[in-house]
């Protein structure tokens, strides 16, 4: 059986993953919750590197691309607690698909 191979940028300071993050409106009423995020995915090594050296260049040494087999990603969302995935379409621009975690798996 073939996977799909993601790739994410990871912090080399923290080993954090760099995530989206979902700005609804909050309600003033409820108290503030953490977000988890959304972990950002990429369908090619390239991809990640555009997107971090377009929209990070001062910080994009801080960052490194790690690469994920797709049977690797529901476990790595669980040990995270990521809300779901943030995929990548164009990194330029860019475009992102938001996909909650429930809705993947």
């Amino acid at each position: 059986m073939l996977s799909q191979v993601f790739y994410l940028l990871r912090s080399k300071a923290d080993g954090q993953y760099l995530v989206a993050r979902n700005r609804a409106p909050q309600n003033p009423d409820e108290p503030q919750k953490p977000d988890p995020g959304y972990l950002l995915l990429f369908q090619e090594h390239a991809d990640a590197l555009s997107y971090v050296n377009t929209h990070g260049a001062e910080v994009s040494d801080r960052f490194g691309v790690e690469s994920l087999a797709s049977t690797q990603l529901k476990n790595l969302l669980k040990r995270w607690g990521f809300v779901g995935i943030a995929l990548v379409q164009d990194p330029l621009i860019p475009r992102v698909e938001f996909l909650r975690q429930d809705s993947l798996l």
